[in-house]
């Protein structure tokens, strides 16, 4: 799981430093502004890849996500690119956590003795 959310955290890094461009030109926040907020989201992502194994790191990780989204009120654009990464988040979640299942059955299967 830690990969593939990861990855979408990545992958939203480079989203919010995009989205703080476009806030600079098209808000009429502060540059100042745009770049605090942007700057703790974007922290946040990197901080976050480390801390998805810890207990609350996949609730952070959703925390995120609501936030990607709600800044679609200052890039409008963010809406859709938050429902996105919402989808991506949820089946990195999803799937991953079937991942660590199977490599776990794997695991247990291989350090049994054969009884045949």
């Amino acid at each position: 799981m830690r990969t593939l959310c990861a990855s979408t955290l990545i992958g939203e890094f480079f989203v919010i430093g995009f989205a703080g461009l476009v806030a600079m030109r098209t808000s009429e926040l502060s540059a100042g502004t745009v770049w605090a907020v942007c700057g703790v989201a974007m922290a946040l992502c990197v901080l976050l890849c480390g801390a998805l194994t810890r207990r609350g790191g996949v609730q952070l990780g959703w925390a995120l996500q609501l936030a990607l989204v709600a800044s679609g009120l200052v890039v409008p654009a963010m809406y859709f690119l938050g429902a996105c990464f919402a989808a991506l988040w949820w089946a990195s979640v999803h799937f991953g956590r079937k991942v660590d299942e199977a490599k776990a059955e794997r695991a247990r299967l291989e350090t049994e003795p054969d009884t045949a």
